[in-house]
């Protein structure tokens, strides 16, 4: 406050550069925070460096190869590494890195989609059944046992074959499948939370139900609902693969990793380089994310 000479009190402003600079406080902080946590864990480390490599492929394709995933050359085919094919061409001549690196791409984006979309029903459908319980429990966990009481692949199978094969109904499937595993972990929290001093004080505050739900329980599930994200994230990639080694991921001539597997597997014999590098690729984006949400889960349980 501040008094002039005509005795007016006035309210001193504060800049108008402090609401954003506070938030970009707050936001660097809790970056250098999660990097402390992650930094304890030697696993988390190493698994966050593999799948940001993948990252940093996919989104600079162009940059690492200069050859297009769809481009075929018949004078090159079932060729072995050299100077020009770092990885050797496939049956039809097309470079192996090249589609390597387009294929993770498909990989890193589907995946993240589908175990989004996922999250999504799972929240939906195990907040209120862990809050209100009762009939509406019921309901909705017989729903989710008879879609669980099918085999994961053959789920997306029976789906995929059912509407066809293309990235939209891959994410479908790889979301239905996921959801009720989601759905019933969101469950279980929400009946442990629930029953919280500031969840009942949020009641004598005369918060809806909805309000509760969504300021008060779901945002204290967060830790446990980050660390299966990201594992979901690494069965989402092996799920996309195995679809594709089954003929039921995208459609040719997409790069895809399980694709270039059932592509390459029948010639191994000839070249086995298409069939081994997309194996790799998979396995490696595979136990990079398992061991980064591994790690996570171990540094966040050590201050709980």
């Amino acid at each position: 406050m501040e008094i002039d000479n005509l005795g007016i009190t006035n309210q001193i402003q504060p800049p108008i550069s402090s609401g954003p600079l506070r938030f970009f406080k707050n936001l660097w902080k809790s970056l250098k925070d999660a990097m402390d946590l992650l930094s304890a864990s030697a696993t988390a480390m190493i698994g966050l460096v593999i799948v940001i490599t993948w990252v940093v492929i996919a989104i600079f394709a162009p940059i690492f190869t200069t050859y297009s995933p769809t481009q075929q050359d018949y004078l090159q085919i079932n060729k072995g590494p050299s100077s020009e094919h770092i990885l050797g061409t496939d049956y039809l001549g097309r470079d192996v890195w090249a589609r390597i690196a387009y294929g993770a791409r498909t990989i890193l984006s589907l995946g993240p989609i589908s175990v989004a979309v996922a999250f999504l029903l799972g929240v939906l459908l195990g907040l209120p059944a862990g809050y209100y319980q009762g009939w509406v429990d019921e309901f909705v966990m017989r729903i989710l046992d008879s879609i669980m009481a099918f085999p994961t692949i053959l789920l997306y199978m029976i789906i995929i074959s059912a509407v066809g094969a293309s990235s939209f109904n891959v994410v479908i499937a790889i979301a239905i499948g996921g959801a009720p595993g989601i759905a019933r972990l969101v469950r279980a929290l929400t009946m442990d939370i629930r029953t919280r001093e500031y969840v009942a004080a949020a009641k004598l505050r005369g918060d809806s139900d909805f309000i509760i739900m969504l300021r008060e329980i779901l945002p204290n599930c967060r830790g446990p609902l980050i660390v299966d994200l990201l594992l979901r994230i690494g069965y989402a990639a092996f799920y996309i693969g195995t679809l594709g080694f089954l003929g039921l991921g995208l459609p040719p001539p997409t790069p895809d990793w399980g694709g270039m597997v059932q592509e390459g597997h029948s010639r191994m014999m000839v070249n086995i380089w298409p069939v081994l590098s997309a194996t790799l690729a998979i396995v490696s984006l595979v136990v990079g994310l398992n061991m980064f949400a591994d790690g996570l889960r171990e540094e966040t349980m050590r201050y709980q």
